[in-house]
């Protein structure tokens, strides 16, 4: 079992190893040692596997304990749901000493998030993360959040958990492409700042260690997050290939899952920036070949005229300026603030 400590606004631990779900109920009462009742969020994909077993341990460790099951996938991440979680939450008589538990995906850790950033004004709550993507990213940081019709993550909150845990076991679960969904996010921390581990994955494709991997993301998440909790300089640096990637989600209407889009955006970003001068060719190649190794996708169909205007209501937009994260070379990112009337121009060269 491995711990990670992040230190940021509220210190909490990362916890990684095999059999972890049966033990989580010990390890939520060792840091929320007052709560009495727990509200345990999943989704109709995620609660059949698991959440009798968390219920259970819950229960042996002196919780109370209430479940709310909405429908899986990012249609779900919505004003409704989350009204409909606070609502359960008032009925259902939460106080502010009471806690918020995160059973599943990114889905359901950004809206359990929210709800708990707001509910009474903030309670506590606890990520379990059971996918890949959940583990190395969505579930550290404390990035929450809702998405809009105009785009994703627009409405939310910096909320930070008491306890991540990360039962690896849970990815046993997961079907191969759900896999490789985070996958994206894996590959991502490698070509922004870790050359070994992108090398070890490139190798190695979706057979690679995961407790080291799991791990090494999120000490890099931890060191940019440390950095800049509340994503206003250097911690930007994680949206590589988001920009893109959200534009192709959005387009899609949801059927391209993120991961398979960030894949995408990493694409099209890093053949852009070969394309300009701004890192090597062999560097946009290297980056498509690891794509490739971890079974996702380089390129979109997708025009860069299609793109562009989802693009545009990117929260990463400042003013006439959409921040984009390029390769310099496998292991070292920048920031590339690019005017709207030349993102068509950097978008197409990608493609």
């Amino acid at each position: 079992m491995k711990r990670i400590k992040i230190s940021v606004s509220k210190e909490y631990e990362v916890v990684i190893g095999n059999k972890l779900l049966d033990e989580s109920g010990a390890l939520v009462r060792a840091v929320c040692p007052e709560s009495s009742t727990a509200a345990v969020i999943s989704d109709d994909n995620v609660a059949p596997l698991y959440l009798r077993r968390l219920t259970k341990s819950l229960e042996n460790a002196g919780f109370s304990v209430v479940s709310f099951v909405f429908p899986h996938g990012e249609k779900s991440k919505n004003a409704e749901t989350y009204v409909e979680i606070l609502n359960f939450l008032a009925e259902n008589r939460l106080t502010r000493t009471d806690l918020l538990v995160a059973l599943g995906g990114g889905v359901v850790g950004d809206i359990t998030g929210f709800a708990a950033a707001t509910y009474l004004r903030g309670v506590k709550f606890v990520q379990i993360p059971t996918s890949l993507l959940a583990m190395v990213d969505s579930s550290v940081g404390g990035k929450t959040a809702i998405d809009l019709k105009a785009g994703k993550n627009l409405a939310g909150a910096f909320c930070q958990p008491e306890l991540v845990v990360c039962d690896l076991d849970t990815l046993d679960t997961l079907s191969p492409a759900f896999f490789a969904d985070g996958c994206a996010e894996v590959i991502k921390y490698g070509v922004l700042a870790d050359k070994a581990l992108f090398e070890h994955l490139a190798e190695r494709g979706q057979g690679f260690d995961r407790e080291y991997v799991i791990g090494r993301c999120v000490e890099l998440k931890r060191d940019y997050v440390t950095k800049d909790e509340f994503d206003t300089g250097v911690r930007m640096m994680l949206n590589l290939g988001h920009t893109v990637g959200h534009a192709i989600e959005k387009l899609s209407a949801y059927s391209i899952s993120h991961g398979y889009a960030v894949a995408m955006g990493m694409g099209v970003v890093s053949r852009a920036a070969a394309a300009k001068g701004i890192c090597p060719e062999n560097c946009a190649e290297a980056i498509e070949k690891g794509l490739e190794a971890l079974k996702l996708p380089a390129a979109t169909a997708y025009t860069a005229k299609e793109l562009i205007d989802p693009m545009l209501s990117d929260k990463k937009r400042a003013g006439g300026t959409v921040n984009l994260i390029v390769p310099y070379e496998i292991g070292r990112c920048g920031l590339l603030p690019t005017r709207v009337e030349e993102l068509e121009d950097f978008v197409n060269t990608g493609l």
